[in-house]
């Protein structure tokens, strides 16, 4: 992750930003005052007012961020479907992992605040940009499936995202082995091939 800095003159915004990606981590995203961050900045406890209306909005920025990186990450682990549909969705399912792993403040921001995403164009329009990528893996794994026989490639990414969050939340925090004698990638890809496999996707083994 980015080594996180205090308050430089004409970078308040972001100092806010990196503060409050400090306080979720440790206290979760309603855990803390928007006066705690400020704190934590470096800065009075009416600094962050220049650019926010409050907790909330700055919530929603530190998601935005999140959501920027977490797309781009998804695009880059999809790499167009090589070196095949299947792997490189595996790829991205590895790649939704290691952005939770390694971004938790964004992951919490995005996932867990009770951010409005629908409420704000900016997070939606990004938001649907990690969507697509899933979209487009989920439709090429099954152009080999005759059309009336596929399941809407929308259902399929929305159930894989449900399946890669669930393993975040139930297996990736914490101690690794804590919960399960399996890594959460483990579980994830195991899980991807059974969901796949019931829904005629890839073959039986």
């Amino acid at each position: 992750m980015p080594e996180r800095k205090g308050y430089h003159h004409g970078n308040l915004r972001q100092a806010l930003v990196e503060a409050t990606l400090t306080l979720i981590e440790e206290k979760g995203p309603t855990g803390f005052t928007l006066a705690e961050a400020a704190r934590l900045a470096g800065v009075s406890a009416a600094a962050p007012y220049r650019h926010f209306k409050g907790r909330e909005d700055l919530i929603a920025v530190v998601a935005l961020q999140g959501y920027e990186m977490f797309a781009d990450l998804l695009e880059h682990a999809y790499d167009e479907g090589k070196p095949s549909a299947l792997a490189a969705f595996e790829t991205v399912g590895r790649a939704y992992l290691h952005f939770a792993r390694v971004q938790p403040g964004h992951y919490i921001a995005m996932f867990e605040s009770g951010v409005s995403v629908l409420g704000n164009p900016e997070l939606a329009r990004v938001s649907q940009r990690a969507t697509d990528v899933l979209d487009r893996a989920a439709e090429a794994m099954m152009q080999h499936l005759p059309k009336g026989q596929r399941p809407p490639a929308s259902m399929v990414s929305h159930h894989i995202w449900a399946m890669s969050h669930g393993v975040v939340e139930l297996f990736s925090r914490g101690a690794p082995g804590a919960r399960a004698p399996f890594s959460p990638e483990e579980l994830l890809e195991s899980g991807i091939g059974i969901y796949l496999r019931g829904l005629g996707i890839i073959q039986k083994d």
